[in-house]
């Protein structure tokens, strides 16, 4: 049995579903004097090392901010280079990933991405469709708001079709999104020291537990995860509900 990073109890605690957004390859580059490119290069080794230890924290599902769809307005270079690495991650690990029980995910919208691009990501899902080990899901091209709207509008085009009836419902969004059928979130990390969404999860998010560590990503890894389980652990949960006073005992 893989033994849990110390102070840490077992999985039972969770989380069991674990969103990233991996902010700080720029700083992280600018800070060295690099270009922002080597900071993609090496938040892609930092992505590595978390999937691998994830699992060991009792984490089922780890969904990452990969690309947004507010990303494509960045310099077409540094849009080339982010679907580059798209390419040499999935070439350089998929098979590991299918090998290791890992079931990969695409979120977001396929409309408009390069045909290779879209190629990879078809791959990548067929080939470890049968995985149930762990889930990894990828934002790529997404947006939070985008979603819920595609969500209501295929519901929509269902009821123009005859093929559903009745209003939209919270139970029908949620079953439209894109992370449908995935577990209900529990925590969103942010990277970098940055305090916001970005536009990413918003559904999802509505109890989940949100911790912002001071930390450029590809500086991340396994301690880094850990300590962001730990801080989870020891919040108290109530999904709106209020914590009952324990009865004061007869004097």
């Amino acid at each position: 049995m893989t033994a849990h990073p110390a102070g840490l109890p077992g999985p039972d605690a969770g989380p069991r579903h674990v969103a990233l957004i991996m902010d700080g390859n720029g700083r992280w580059a600018q800070a060295r004097g690099l270009p922002r490119t080597m900071g993609h290069r090496e938040g892609v080794q930092a992505l590595k090392r978390t999937v691998q230890a994830a699992p060991e924290l009792g984490i089922e599902c780890l969904t990452v901010f990969g690309f947004s769809t507010e990303n494509w307005r960045r310099p077409a270079e540094e849009v080339s280079d982010l679907m580059g690495l798209v390419r040499a991650y999935v070439t350089s690990d998929l098979n590991r990933l299918a090998r290791e029980g890992v079931r990969v995910r695409i979120l977001g919208r396929r409309t408009g991405l390069p045909s290779d691009i879209d190629a990879i990501v078809e791959r990548a899902e067929r080939t470890t469709a049968h995985n149930d080990r762990f889930l990894l899901q990828v934002a790529f091209n997404y947006g939070g708001r985008a979603d819920i709207v595609d969500a209501a509008q295929a519901h929509m085009d269902r009821v123009l079709a005859g093929e559903a009836t009745g209003p939209i419902t919270e139970d029908v969004l949620e079953a439209g999104l894109s992370t449908a059928g995935s577990p209900p979130l529990d925590l969103i990390v942010r990277t970098s020291g940055e305090q916001r969404l970005s536009n990413f999860l918003l559904w999802e998010a509505a109890y989940a537990e949100l911790i912002y560590q001071d930390i450029l990503w590809p500086d991340y890894g396994a301690e880094a995860l850990a300590d962001a389980v730990r801080q989870y652990r020891a919040r108290d949960r109530r999904f709106g509900a209020v914590a009952v006073a324990p009865a004061l005992a007869a004097g």
